[in-house]
């Protein structure tokens, strides 16, 4: 029978481990020393708001980290034609974006007046010089070559947003597994520079068109592109609580990395990934 709880204590089962002298611990696998003394709230008296602010990014720059793992995975995937795992590797992505979504609201807890009490220890730090953030950006098809200029300094972050400057998108990989499978993708399309953002293709449209009209005959075609409006709505709602809290604390202030703040991040709501998996909905029922 097992141990049991007795005074609202519940006692450790005589097989639990306890002495980790030369065993892998919880905090040794994950390196927690490391990880949680990466928060250095940099105000003097150190305000209380800051340890909020730090963690909220930077676990933001985690799920980043894992995004960009996945997302990487399913392009590789695409290009061998594996689709199923492709789209698992999407599937989780879109969770992320839910949580990552979600956590605005914690920051949203983080009022003007403490916000202007420790912002000025930021310097120009700000968002927009995520190489993370821009990589998903790049590997989602918004390139932006110009961006590569806030990375000059720090050659890593340059490198990772170059990588994903210079390799084929996921909407990329996605139309070149179409091509292979003999849906009719112009040549153009398959030989574009990947460097540039994508922009909407009319050509397509009559495509997804055919697609969405049957969908148990491309039945693998018509989830795939499913799944891409899913990235993409996640995105735009990540994007769009993103300026309603920043809108919220600082109102319509400059942001901090010199950016007009509010109307520079309305402006990315006008960006898209896979315009023509939107705009077939029009063509659908005609």
């Amino acid at each position: 029978m097992s141990e049991g709880v007795e005074r609202n204590t519940r006692a450790i089962e005589g097989t639990v481990v306890t002495d980790f002298a030369d065993r892998m611990s919880y905090g040794g696998y994950l390196d927690l020393g490391t990880l949680l003394a990466a928060q250095r709230p940099l105000s003097d008296p150190e305000h209380h708001d800051e340890l909020l602010f730090i963690i909220q990014h930077q676990t933001t720059e985690l799920w980043l980290k894992l995004v960009l793992h996945e997302l990487g995975a399913a392009c590789r995937l695409l290009r061998d034609d594996q689709l199923a795992p492709a789209l698992k590797c999407i599937a989780r992505v879109k969770h992320i974006q839910k949580t990552l979504t979600e956590q605005w609201s914690v920051l949203a807890t983080l009022t003007p007046a403490e916000y202007a009490q420790f912002r000025g220890v930021l310097g120009n730090a700000s968002g927009f010089q995520s190489a993370q953030y821009r990589a998903v950006e790049f590997t989602l098809g918004n390139k932006n070559a110009a961006m590569l200029r806030v990375f000059g300094a720090e050659p890593a972050a340059h490198e990772l947003v170059r990588a994903a400057l210079e390799a084929p998108s996921l909407y990329d990989e996605f139309l070149g597994m179409l091509a292979r499978s003999g849906y009719p993708i112009p040549a153009e399309i398959l030989e574009r520079d990947v460097t540039k953002a994508w922009t909407f293709t009319p050509e397509l449209v009559p495509l997804f068109a055919d697609i969405y009209a049957d969908p148990q005959a491309h039945w693998a075609a018509y989830e795939t592109c499913e799944e891409l409006v899913d990235l993409e709505d996640n995105f735009q709602l990540w994007r769009f609580r993103h300026l309603k809290t920043v809108e919220r604390i600082i109102g319509f202030k400059t942001g901090t990395g010199g950016s007009s703040g509010v109307p520079f991040l309305q402006r990315a709501l006008q960006l898209t990934f896979f315009p023509e998996l939107f705009a077939v909905r029009t063509e659908i029922g005609r």
